[in-house]
């Protein structure tokens, strides 16, 4: 089965969110389980750099006349074949890949991203005379007019590819004016309620949802929550007209990477086998970052966007609950900075039990969860979430609200979860924060008993959460979406 993967960002290359970790290792798993993918990655500074052999493939007019060149190569990274958009003027610039230095959108970010689904169209229409697609899977609002360019081609001579859309997260849209939508190259027939026309502009998430012929999402429990106007973003409707070709695969771990065994960011391996080394990383980071050194201070560990929904303030207000307790916290992130300055000013307070780094730092991120005891993730909602993924590879117990792929993974150290060998966890199912601070006294009753603990804790390590079984439901999709 050969694969097009569409997106705008691929681990270790550059990366904002789970959507390149979810990019990066994707691949990989389709061609260990008898796939043949490629990929297709704007032309961002880093992605070029890593490319091998960049041969031109072709040069291209994007459909509002500018002209950009399409290479292809192999990432050194990944060992992966790609076709990059070479256009600098678009791709190459001081800020982020999406937001400029001062943290605005670009004001162009329709074009940059309408022309990922433009070429991953051209290339399902055969541009590459050597090797054809029978399938194009396009990530996120991103890519998600590939399908839209693929729908109104069709009716043009060439292959009929399939085209599968996944939202990584509903929240994030890809929302632009009306007039915007003369730059895309698509007909007018597109510009309508049946299309890209919403509450009067153009989302290019709402494209990938109407025109692809299978649609998924990243948790089946997530599956069902946007198809509610609660978690739907105003587009449950449309999904829930769509249900028959929506579905939920649950994301995975790379563990060639998150692997506290061979995670050569820790300074200390360890396993189920033999734990030590997780108590040496804690103490090793308490010591780093001037928290005191006590083996017997239960360490939160956070990860995180510091936005609203990853449930943030919740940790906020409850951090004198924490504190009172002997726990301590190490927060690692970036986002709205209300956020970033109210983590600053109380850990500025209380240096001995509070360290606060924002910004994001890959190697300070696998120290966290490797020092960690608990990983905080009490998001409002969560499509999947991969933070709590590695809390549970690396030994460090999640603690979550109940929602999308955080309810698939997390089971709650109830006395019935523990008493029947299920839990892995702590999880609230409201939204508030006495149910925060109860799951949060959960933690340390459990912490307590630490031969009961550690029972959970080597549970937790062994659960399975590689890329097999997702590989294998991806690629019965793409065969029953070829079939169709």
């Amino acid at each position: 089965m050969k694969v097009l993967q569409v997106s705008a960002e691929i681990f270790p290359l550059l990366k904002t969110g789970g959507l390149a970790d979810v990019a990066g290792a994707l691949p990989a798993a389709l061609n260990a389980a008898g796939g043949e993918v490629r990929v297709l990655l704007p032309g961002f500074a880093p992605i070029l750099a890593d490319l091998q052999g960049p041969e031109v493939l072709t040069e291209l007019t994007a459909p509002w006349g500018e002209r950009v060149s399409l290479r292809c190569g192999r990432l050194a990274a990944l060992g992966t074949v790609a076709y990059v958009i070479d256009a600098p003027q678009l791709y190459c610039r001081p800020g982020g890949p999406y937001e400029d230095q001062h943290r605005q959108p670009y004001r162009d970010n329709h074009r940059r991203f309408a022309l990922l689904g433009f070429v991953a169209a051209q290339l399902a229409r055969g541009l590459d005379v050597d090797w054809q697609p029978q399938v194009v899977h396009s990530h996120d609002w991103h890519a998600a007019l590939a399908p839209a360019y693929m729908a109104f081609s069709r009716a043009a001579q060439g292959p009929d590819v399939a085209s599968i859309f996944t939202v990584h997260n509903l929240a994030y849209q890809g929302v632009f004016a009306a007039h915007d939508f003369a730059d895309l190259g698509l007909p007018q027939a597109a510009f309508s309620v049946d299309g890209l026309e919403y509450h009067g502009q153009i989302s290019f998430m709402k494209a990938g949802l109407f025109y692809a012929d299978r649609i998924t999402t990243v948790s089946p429990t997530y599956a069902r929550e946007i198809q509610t106007p609660e978690q739907g973003c105003g587009l449950d409707g449309l999904l829930r007209s769509r249900s028959d070709v929506l579905s939920g695969i649950l994301n995975a771990v790379d563990e060639s990477v998150w692997n506290p065994a061979v995670d050569r960011l820790i300074p200390f391996a360890y396993d189920v086998r033999k734990p030590a080394g997780k108590a040496r990383c804690k103490a090793a980071l308490q010591q780093t970052l001037g928290l005191a050194v006590q083996s017997d201070a239960l360490l939160f560990g956070v990860v995180s966007r510091l936005t609203e929904q990853k449930g943030l303030h919740l940790v906020l207000a409850g951090l004198d609950a924490m504190m009172a307790r002997g726990g301590q916290l190490v927060l690692l992130g970036t986002g709205e900075p209300a956020l970033e300055n109210a983590f600053r000013a109380r850990a500025a307070a209380h240096p001995e039990a509070l360290s606060v780094r924002i910004g994001y730092d890959e190697s300070f991120a696998h120290g966290i969860f490797a020092a960690s005891d608990v990983t905080l993730v009490p998001s409002r909602f969560e499509p999947c979430g991969l933070t709590q993924m590695y809390g549970l590879k690396y030994g460090s117990l999640p603690l979550v609200h109940r929602v999308g792929g955080l309810a698939d993974t997390v089971v709650d150290s109830s006395l019935e979860d523990l008493a029947e060998g299920l839990a892995n966890g702590f999880v609230l199912d409201v939204f508030t924060l006495d149910a925060f601070e109860r799951a949060m006294r959960r933690a340390f009753a459990l912490f307590a008993r630490r031969p009961e603990w550690n029972r959970v804790r080597v549970r937790a390590m062994r659960q399975a959460l590689g890329w097999e079984r997702a590989a294998a439901q991806y690629l019965a999709l793409y065969q029953d979406a070829c079939s169709a």
